[in-house]
């Protein structure tokens, strides 16, 4: 039940009034403004039902994602009562893997009404923190749930078991755990790389060449964490190649840059990155054109790694043929490239796809390396390149206005994990980890509660996964759909999305402002992420510490206030809530900043020191030395993956795996929508395969096709094409995991059955999804079902 009947904290209205919006009374059709990680728009409603999204009349690239939302919304997958898994219901909390109980993701569900879903969820959490403690609860969220400075999934579960007595963690992103735990140590952290990062407009104003490393694919600039008012980025990078700057794309894609880029493509081995980046420096250093002014003033270590690159430490040049042998480009072509580095105004860009990878820690340090020979550095329009493309705002004039945000409170639990070593935690309590120099311990989990993203989404060998996954009492998450998240949970509790709520928007560093109005009523029983914990805070008597006395409304209203605020003291004003409300979208002012952290750097050291013990860039770390990680040196080192093209494992599974960012999607949000559907082939996900691969598998353009290694299986739809390199297979990530049966064969096509689940190093432990090899063949039996768009069973 939804409404009055059991809301001990008056958190369960419908809080649209006090917003400025038109009531749901009024059913006529209008337009109301909203906003998403991937564009704003204006929502056709007719006060119940959101009707089409309309992409911002001022935004000059607006992407076709939003097309996947309406349907979804009415799909028959939509949570709308919580439900209840029959065996946890029945039996009581206990791991799921334990004899004669039903397994997670093999069970089916019980409806129940609020009052009964508040009350299990409160004493679980009851049960767990009086007899385990509270860093027996671990709280899992991602930042990208939705767009919303209150209706933000990870603030509200932060806050939310904060004020139960805390939580264990996990730090870092999937995205770019390897480097910016590798920055923090070396160049000054992560914010003055991304903000020494060339803009597209400098570029074309300075700049002469790119060097993209992972490339500069052009969906990556569709998104913006936190909101995007305009896709500017598209229209950035063409104007630098209409000044003249050529880009040079690394990566075994052609895709992996915009046709109008004009870019060359270098076709690399995937995981050598480091090796090319060796060989060109190798090129520069020999011919004696780097930049030894700045390496010696600005820089520390570089005696050392010289040595170990001309081959002096260890007998092996890394030079053009050394490196041409492992990423198997021309020797020709890497002399040609490297001296040109050196010749012009060059921007060396890494992309975050290439961190995500064995000693992905070493990629970004080998490109600030070449950028700081280069003679680039610290120069307008040339440098190290920070993800640049990689998100929208990557390469754009950032915004500096603060922004409020939903407090969190204090969380009074330490523990943490770094972010993908969630299987590991599961699996194995008390055991002892490495993470950025210190050695921590795994604590005990007995309950898992998300809100706000989806592991069984991102995170690798899923397989795995799911086994690890039966091992807490209790599984409790918030979700829209009945996808794999929620039909590998006990409690599954509905929640509103983005468009059943008011809110407003300010993506990170995006320079605009925009207002959130509630276009439909969530259906059934579908709550709020707030509410549900202002509810079940409420059965903990603690539902004045959590909400303030405030409805979501007035939280909204308070905190766009505590922006106007904070704006007045840059002698910004912002309009009040009405005005806001009535033009959905402002303009941030582009408020004057201090000078480049590398350019400073380069201009006076000892007057602008960076954040690392020297004050300066280490192209050698002490620090990193004295962890003592025999999988991460003190330098940038070529390592070989565990699994690459090179190895030997290579003579069962031939294929490298590239499992990037998807088109028609963000990550796997709304899959289930019409855009994202009409990519499927056969219902399946594209998987790219190269047109000789495929010729000698037998396999052929449209097809369904079977990807395998010992980790897992998956189908997929084929796309034959030269735009990919041979011995290489692209598949998407963000296809919503569908066995066929527990930890059978994926039916849907996705990749992360086939990645392997290990940290990038003991430095940072991030993923390294894309060391993982692969064999496809011709799928020639009945072809399954996908089933995860519809209903939970029960």
């Amino acid at each position: 039940m939804k409404g009055p009947a059991h809301d001990p904290t008056g958190q369960l209205d419908h809080m649209t009034t006090d917003q400025g919006f038109p009531t749901a009374v009024d059913r006529s059709i209008r337009t109301v403004p909203t906003s998403t990680h991937w564009g704003t728009y204006l929502a056709r409603t007719n006060g119940s039902e959101l009707l089409g999204l309309e992409p911002h009349p001022d935004d000059p690239a607006p992407t076709e994602l939003g097309d996947s939302v309406v349907d979804a919304l009415r799909s028959p997958g939509r949570l709308t009562v919580p439900l209840i898994r029959r065996d946890w219901l029945e039996n009581g909390p206990a791991p799921a893997d334990g004899d004669g109980r039903r397994r997670r993701g093999d069970d089916d569900y019980v409806p129940v009404d609020w009052g009964t879903a508040f009350g299990l969820v409160a004493g679980e959490i009851d049960r767990v923190r009086t007899v385990h403690g509270n860093k027996a609860i671990f709280g899992g969220s991602y930042g990208w749930g939705s767009a919303g400075r209150f209706h933000h999934p990870q603030s509200q579960i932060h806050r939310f078991l904060n004020t139960v007595g805390g939580y264990t963690r996990s730090v870092d992103t999937y995205s770019s755990a390897a480097v910016s735990v590798l920055l923090s140590r070396v160049a000054g952290g992560w914010q003055s790389a991304m903000d020494s990062t060339p803009t597209f407009d400098e570029i074309a104003e300075h700049g002469s060449l790119v060097v993209a490393f992972g490339g500069l694919a052009l969906r990556n600039s569709k998104v913006n964490d936190g909101g995007l008012g305009a896709h500017t980025s598209p229209g950035a990078q063409r104007g630098a190649r209409l000044a003249g700057v050529d880009f040079i794309s690394v990566s075994p894609l052609r895709t992996d840059a915009a046709d109008f880029l004009d870019s060359t493509w270098l076709p690399i081995r995937p995981g050598t990155d480091v090796a090319l980046m060796l060989g060109l420096a190798h090129t520069i250093v020999s011919a004696g054109r780097h930049d030894l002014d700045f390496l010696t003033r600005c820089t520390t270590g570089w005696g050392t790694f010289e040595s170990y690159l001309l081959g002096r430490a260890d007998g092996v040049p890394k030079d053009a043929d050394w490196a041409a042998a492992i990423c198997e480009l021309p020797p020709a072509t890497i002399r040609a490239l490297g001296l040109r580095i050196a010749a012009e105004r060059t921007v060396i860009s890494a992309s975050l796809s290439v961190q995500r990878a064995d000693h992905g820690e070493q990629v970004p340090w080998m490109a600030l390396t070449l950028a700081a020979l280069s003679g680039s550095m610290g120069r307008p329009g040339g440098g190290f390149g920070c993800g640049l493309g990689a998100l929208h705002r990557n390469g754009m004039r950032l915004a500096k206005v603060p922004v409020a945000s939903f407090p969190q409170g204090v969380n009074a639990v330490p523990d943490f994990i770094p972010v993908a070593r969630i299987s590991d935690l599961l699996t194995s309590p008390g055991e002892q980890f490495d993470y950025n120099g210190g050695r921590h311990t795994y604590p005990d989990i007995r309950l898992v509660y998300w809100c706000g993203g989806n592991p069984f989404h991102h995170h690798q060998d899923l397989n795995r996964l799911v086994r690890a996954w039966q091992r807490p009492d209790t599984v409790i998450v918030h979700e829209h759909f009945a996808n794999a998240m929620a039909r590998h949970a006990d409690i599954v509790l509905p929640a509103a999305t983005f468009a059943e709520r008011t809110d407003f928007a300010a993506g990170r560093e995006d320079p605009f402002l925009m207002a959130m109005a509630q276009a439909a009523e969530p259906p059934g029983d579908v709550l709020t992420d707030y509410q549900i914990f202002a509810g079940i805070a409420g059965e903990l008597g603690l539902a004045e510490r959590f909400t303030e006395n405030r409805t979501a409304g007035e939280w909204v209203a308070e905190l766009y206030e505590r922006t106007r605020k904070r704006a007045a003291t840059l002698d910004v004003q912002l309009p009040d809530w009405p005005e806001l409300v009535e033009v959905g979208r402002i303009a941030l002012p582009d408020l004057d900043r201090p000078a480049k952290p590398y350019e400073a750097l380069r201009e006076d050291p000892s007057a602008h020191p960076i954040g690392t013990p020297s004050g300066l860039l280490e192209i050698f770390s002490t620090t990193i030395e004295g962890f003592g990680y025999a999988d991460c040196p003190p330098h940038p080192t070529w390592l070989e993956p565990q699994e690459w093209l090179g190895s030997t494992a290579a003579e069962r599974f031939p294929l490298a795996l590239v499992s990037g960012q998807p088109e028609r999607r963000l990550h796997s949000q709304f899959d289930n929508g019409a855009h994202s559907r009409a990519g499927k082939i056969h219902g399946r996900e594209p998987v790219t395969i190269n047109t000789d691969d495929a010729a000698e598998r037998g396999i052929v353009d449209g097809s369904v096709v079977r990807l395998f290694n010992d980790r897992g299986q998956c189908l997929a739809g084929a796309v034959v094409s030269a735009d990919v390199r041979r011995g290489v297979v692209r598949l998407s990530t963000g296809a919503w995991y569908d066995p066929l049966t527990p930890g059978g064969l994926d039916v849907h096509g996705n990749p992360n059955v086939l990645t392997a689940d290990h940290g990038t190093s003991a430095l940072a432990q991030g993923p390294s999804a894309h060391s993982a090899l692969v064999q496809a063949e011709a799928w020639t039996g009945p072809v399954p079902p996908v089933t995860v768009f519809g209903p939970l069973p029960g």
